[in-house]
């Protein structure tokens, strides 16, 4: 599926719910990643990278849960 298929065609409570439940779990998966990737890597300069990103992706899903409650409270229905 190409991102055009998973565009939403308004800012509806579902839309938008839909748009951070996808980001979510993109997010999932470059931390996962990210994470397999510190623990293997055995140089610190590049573990320090990957910590880097690790952190990062935190960073963002706690942004996404803020944006998230920030909708949810103009807009009952998205949860």
């Amino acid at each position: 599926m190409g991102p055009e298929e998973h565009r939403p065609s308004d800012a509806s409570p579902a839309a938008l719910s839909q748009v951070f439940h996808r980001l979510n779990n993109q997010l999932g998966v470059i931390l996962a990643n990210a994470e397999l990737l510190e623990a293997r890597l055995t140089e610190e300069a590049q573990r320090a990278r990957a910590g880097q990103v690790v952190t990062g992706a935190l960073e963002a899903i706690s942004a996404i849960q803020d944006l998230r409650r920030l909708v949810g409270q103009q807009s009952p229905t998205i949860r």
